[in-house]
């Protein structure tokens, strides 16, 4: 069949949809991110800005003055 992937923005909701597939015997794997979500986010935020063209270019000879 297919692949879904879920993006629960809260832990009880993170339960009821575990609790439902279960009910229903689909099987699901989680995957833990090693990584803490602050970090997460604030990556994704840096790839949007980037996207967005929210950057400032600084010359290699200003820095190494």
């Amino acid at each position: 069949m297919g692949t879904l992937i879920v993006h629960p923005d809260s832990k009880e909701k993170l339960t009821i949809i575990k609790a439902f597939m279960k009910a229903l015997k689909i099987p699901f794997e989680e995957e833990k991110s090693p990584y803490d979500k602050k970090f997460v986010t604030k990556i994704q935020q840096g790839d949007e800005d980037i996207k967005a063209g929210r950057t400032k270019k600084i010359m290699l000879d200003d820095i190494c003055k």
